[in-house]
């Protein structure tokens, strides 16, 4: 039996995955209303160094891991810790390194996505 895992769940639990290791510049895309996007949201975040990128990374899998028993499709980037893609399906999760989000500034790419900026809660 497959579980219908709702978007708004799994967004929620991605969200309380970063923020419990301190993952900064939370934004939510909403890629829904983009024909032939790859995804219905972006989710993307930046830390301080490679180690908390990959915290961050491995909060969010133990979260939805335990919440809803439900595990990414596919994950990169995890040994260089710059910038690791976390695929869900129809979330896919960037979790950069501050520099690196800036160069590559893909929410610049998304410029008609509805962006959702989530506040640093400490």
């Amino acid at each position: 039996m497959t579980k219908n895992i709702s978007t708004d769940d799994l967004l929620a639990s991605i969200i309380k995955g970063i923020e419990d290791v301190k993952g900064l510049d939370i934004d939510i895309l909403d890629l829904r209303g983009i024909d032939n996007s790859v995804c219905d949201y972006f989710v993307i975040c930046n830390g301080n160094s490679n180690t908390q990128v990959n915290a961050i990374v491995g909060s969010i899998q133990k979260g939805v891991s335990k919440e809803l028993k439900d595990k990414p499709w596919h994950v990169e980037g995890t040994d260089v810790g710059e910038w690791v893609l976390m695929d869900y399906v129809n979330v896919v999760v960037h979790v950069f390194q501050k520099h690196i989000r800036e160069y590559y500034n893909i929410e610049s790419l998304w410029g008609d996505a509805k962006i959702t900026s989530i506040e640093n809660k400490f």
